[in-house]
C-alpha cells in the first residue's frame, strides 16, 4: 500500500503530494514501482496534529482521488475517520476505508459502512493523535490490542457488518513507545488468531529513527526490513512511501522462505 497524503503537514513528506497534479505524480511513481494499492488522506495523523474540517478534508482528497482513478484501476484507500468524506471519496472512486479511530469518532460512520460492502480497515490507537505520545501506558500491549480488536469484531457483527470486511491494523506509532512498538513487531504472528488480515503501518516512524538515529527521510531501509519481516510474520498489507524498496525487501525475503 502505496501512501498518498494531500496534506501540508503529515510527519513525513508533509506537502510533497499537496495537490492533485503532486498526487497524481505520486500515484504514477508507486503504481511503477509496483504498489497494490494507494491509500489517499488529507488530514494529517502525526503525533500532536490538529485536526482539520471536513470542508478542507474532502477539498484536498475528494479531486486526488477522481484524477488517480481516471488513470488506473488498481484499489484506493481513504484514509480518514469522518464518515462524509469517506462518503464522497466512496462515490469519487475509492474502494477501502482505512478509518484510525477504528470507527469511534465519527457515529455516521458505521451507518456509511453497513450501506456499502467495501473492505474497512480498524486501527488501534491509544488516546488521540493530540496526546497519544504523552506517556502511552499498557500492562500488556499486545493482549490489549488483540482485546480491543475482540469488542471491535464483536461491535462490528451486532451493528451488522460481517467480520469477513475487517482490516486489522495494531497502530504503530499510535499511542505506543519504542517497547511498546518493538513488542507488537516480535509478536505479530499472535494476530493471526483473530482470523483478519493485518495491515501494518510503519514506515519512516518515530521508532525507527530511535534506532537508528537517522531523520524521517533516511529510514526507508529501516522500513523495507520492518516490511520483509512482518509480511514473514503474516502481514498481508504494508503501508508506505518508498514502495519500490519495500517491494525489493520482501521479494528477497518471500524467495529465501519458499526454498
Amino acid at each position: 500500500m502505496g501512501i498518498i497524503n494531500v496534506t501540508p503537514d503529515s510527519f513525513s513528506d508533509g506537502g510533497f503530494c499537496f495537490g492533485v497534479v503532486r498526487a497524481v505524480a505520486q500515484a504514477d511513481a508507486m503504481v511503477e514501482a509496483g504498489a497494490d494499492l494507494l491509500d489517499v488522506g488529507g488530514e494529517s495523523t502525526r503525533p500532536f496534529a490538529q485536526a482539520v474540517s471536513e470542508e478542507e478534508e474532502l477539498h484536498r482528497v475528494v479531486p486526488a482521488i477522481l484524477a488517480i482513478r481516471k488513470k488506473y484501476s488498481l484499489p484506493i484507500s481513504i484514509d480518514t475517520s469522518k464518515a462524509e468524506v469517506a462518503r464522497q471519496a466512496l462515490l469519487a472512486g475509492a474502494d477501502m476505508i482505512n478509518d484510525i479511530s477504528a470507527l469511534r469518532n465519527d457515529p455516521a460512520m458505521i451507518d456509511l459502512v453497513r450501506a456499502t460492502d467495501v473492505p474497512v480497515v480498524i486501527m488501534h490507537m491509544q488516546g488521540t493523535p493530540e496526546n497519544m505520545q504523552v506517556k502511552p501506558q499498557y500492562q500488556d500491549v499486545v493482549e490489549e490490542i488483540l482485546d480491543f480488536f475482540r469488542e471491535r469484531l464483536l461491535w462490528l457483527g451486532e451493528q451488522g457488518v460481517h467480520c469477513g470486511r475487517i482490516i486489522l491494523d495494531p497502530g504503530i506509532g499510535f499511542g505506543k513507545s519504542l517497547t511498546h512498538n518493538l513488542a507488537i513487531l516480535r509478536n505479530l504472528s499472535a494476530f493471526s488468531v483473530l482470523g483478519r488480515p493485518i495491515l501494518l503501518g510503519h514506515s519512516r516512524k518515530g521508532f525507527l529513527g530511535d534506532l537508528t538515529g537517522k531523520q524521517v527521510l533516511e529510514r526507508d531501509l529501516g522500513t523495507a526490513v520492518v516490511s520483509a519481516l512482518a509480511v514473514e510474520h503474516g502481514v498481508s498489507i504494508v503501508r508506505v512511501h518508498d514502495v519500490a524498496a519495500s517491494k525489493q525487501a520482501i521479494q528477497i525475503s518471500e524467495a529465501i522462505a519458499a526454498l
